[in-house]
């Protein structure tokens, strides 16, 4: 952890002392020359006395004394006797992967993308966590041993690259059937997009490690253990900029495998997908040595990410490749990868490609077929034509077929995890499995009090935290409008009615005495397809949403600039000016090279984070997705940036949090 501070002094009301401490997250405490204007004698007396010591040579003495007497930190005294308790929702998050043992209908696991590793030993009626102590949650890929089913590989780090992406921290490994796990190695790999088990012997697996999803990095492509882990060999790999994204081998013979490299960046305003480094290579010798596969029916080029498969009978290749139209779609091999036709162009089956592009063979026909995308699709006719597969929920990504009984199958999407077992006409439930990814959290002042949070795909809920009858069931949630990734405020004098935030600026009042959801959005605008720079106001993909703790009818929305009603949304005004850098050259539409994908998920120059002083009505503090603090007294008439010179440029202020002791002090 590095540490800076340094004093600020000025002949303005925002004469600042700043510290800041910059780790895997960035702390500030930021002092203003303003007092509150009332302030409790409980908040005087919390206040802790000045040091003499100035911030860079301040020291802890050291202890004397008793040995029995209590030397726990502070904040370890205060949270000893309080214990954390799910109050639910017992329903499933953002899954990639999932995997089954074959021939066992009971056995599965599956990986969550902020939820870590879940075994079920029940046929997916009931799951448990079994990789809470490991050192990241963030789930990309789960292999089990064919040759020994208590041999479980899991590659960490999602490879769907979104801007609020999970980075990983290598392969793990399980001799035991997830009781005990041990990490053998690529650390740095971040994310990992396919791990595969040879079938006979587990000592030998393959990663495909696709990299650091903002920056170059050198541990990315595709790497092979021949030794279970404890030692890996990168045996393909274009450049720093390439990683791989997909791996399959020949069912009946593991020295032949296709593997898919993919050449992506992800930037805070963009995704970009495509290059000279995408491609597909066949390996006939166990992955030692690759072929580049070239022309002979596949599009000259630049690739996206591609998906590979290989079918029942190990002459027939699927690739489902993203090009530019109209080259893009499902393209088939007959003769083992020498050629290739397009089968199906549609491009249905490979709509927001860096998202999605997963193709899974049937284990036992050659002609059947599934890709994963916004919907399932299935095809009976080696590509030509698909119909849907009814599945729980959408958004689709990970699909294992039991090669002895082809109509078992474990679907992973983002609501979670489903097993069928009659080739999915009827599917386990998604509410057994309390892995829902929260964008943020808020309560309100009911008796008992209730939760708030807006859940990633799966909308907003709110829960209470305890019920009369001693437990909290799918009967105590309920929707508050709104959208997934939106700020929640529910309305200090009735919680019954809430204000809820959702993507691209929208915001709902609910009002649950009726029952109603109402738009209050202050501009109503159709964003998808324009880049921010077009567009009359930026909002945050989760764009802030405060009620002020001052007066209950004033509402606080964030863009571009901070707005304000008092009437319930009726009317709003804007109370800042443009408070971001307003860099036109990064609010273009994103995507590219090839497919564009500008959904609102990149817009920026926009305010990520808001918060307000509890003891000084009017004092606001605001923080950006491009790196600035700004600051107001006075609601908004004027404003003050406040960032600190060491703050890093270009950094994410993700949260704001005012003092409740000193109206000018903050933590970001």
């Amino acid at each position: 952890m590095g540490l800076y501070s340094f004093r600020r002094r000025a002949s303005s009301p925002a004469c600042l002392m700043l510290a800041l401490f910059v780790s895997t997250f960035c702390f500030v405490a930021a002092h203003a020359q303003t007092k509150p204007e009332r302030q409790s004698k409980a908040a005087k007396a919390a206040q802790p006395a000045q040091s003499s010591a100035t911030p860079e040579t301040a020291t802890a003495s050291p202890k004397t004394g008793d040995s029995d007497k209590d030397e726990s930190k502070p904040e370890e005294k205060a949270f000893k006797g309080m214990k954390y308790r799910l109050v639910g929702p017992f329903r499933g998050g953002r899954s990639l992967t999932a995997a089954g043992i074959p021939g066992d209908p009971t056995t599965y696991y599956f990986g969550a993308t902020g939820g870590g590793v879940w075994k079920s030993t029940d046929a997916a009626m009931t799951w448990s966590s079994v990789f809470d102590k490991e050192g990241t949650s963030a789930i990309g890929s789960i292999a089990v041993a064919n040759s020994n089913h208590n041999v479980v590989y899991v590659g960490t780090g999602e490879a769907c690259i979104r801007g609020n992406i999970s980075h990983g921290d290598g392969v793990y490994k399980t001799l035991d059937g997830g009781k005990t796990w041990k990490n053998v190695g690529l650390r740095d790999s971040r994310a990992i997009g396919k791990v595969i088990i040879n079938p006979t012997n587990p000592d030998i697996a393959f990663v495909a490690a696709l990299g650091h999803p903002f920056g170059p990095n050198p541990e990315r492509g595709i790497f092979r253990t021949t030794d279970g882990g404890k030692t890996w060999e990168k045996v393909l790999y274009k450049d720093e900029n390439t990683g791989g994204i997909d791996i399959a081998f020949d069912p009946h013979n593991p020295n032949i495998l296709f593997a898919a490299l993919w050449q992506a960046r992800r930037t805070s305003w963009s995704m970009a997908s495509g290059g000279p480094g995408s491609g597909i290579y066949r390996s006939n010798d166990g992955g030692t040595t690759w072929k580049h596969l070239e022309e002979h029916g596949l599009p000259k080029g630049p690739y996206g990410k591609i998906g590979v498969a290989v079918a029942a009978n190990s002459d027939r290749v699927y690739a489902l490749i993203e090009a530019h139209n109209p080259d893009g779609g499902l393209y088939r091999s007959d003769d083992g990868g020498e050629s290739w036709q397009l089968v199906n162009p549609n491009h249905s089956l490979w709509q927001r490609p860096w998202y999605y592009m997963h193709v899974i063979a049937d284990p036992r026909d050659e002609d059947v077929l599934y890709i994963m995308d916004v919907d399932a699709y299935k095809s009976t006719d080696g590509g030509h034509l698909f119909n849907k597969v009814h599945v729980p929920h959408g958004d689709n990504h990970g699909l294992w077929i039991d090669p002895t009984n082809t109509k078992r199958m474990i679907a992973s999407n983002d609501g979670g995890v489903t097993v069928t077992l009659d080739g999915g006409k009827n599917w386990t439930p998604e509410d057994n499995q309390p892995t829902a990814q929260f964008y943020h959290v808020t309560t309100d002042t009911a008796t008992p009090y209730r939760v708030y949070g807006p859940q990633q795909d799966s909308g907003t809920v709110a829960i209470t935290s305890r019920s009369d009858d001693g437990s909290i069931s799918r009967t105590d949630w309920y929707d508050v409008g709104g959208g997934e990734a939106g700020y929640i405020a529910p309305y200090p004098l009735d919680p019954n009615v809430v204000y809820a935030a959702d993507y691209q600026g929208n915001i709902t009042r609910y009002d649950r005495h009726v029952g109603q959801v109402k738009s209050i959005t202050e501009q109503p605008e159709l964003s998808d397809a324009h880049g921010a720079a077009n567009l009359e106001h930026r909002f945050q993909w989760t764009a802030p949403v405060m009620i002020s703790a001052h007066d209950p009818e004033t509402l606080y929305h964030a863009g571009e600039m901070l707005f304000k009603t008092t009437d319930g949304g009726v009317h709003w005004q804007a109370i800042s000016p443009d408070l971001t850098r307003n860099d036109k050259s990064k609010q273009k539409v994103s995507g590219g090279d090839i497919t564009l994908d500008d959904s609102g998920t990149e817009y920026y120059d926009t305010i990520f984070a808001l918060a307000e002083s509890p003891l000084k009505k009017g004092l606001l503090w605001v923080g950006t997705d491009d790196g600035l603090i700004q600051l107001t007294q006075d609601e908004g008439k004027t404003w003050t940036n406040v960032t600190p010179k060491d703050m890093p440029e270009w950094s994410r202020i993700s949260q704001i949090d005012a003092s409740a002791f000193d109206a000018g002090t903050a933590y970001v």
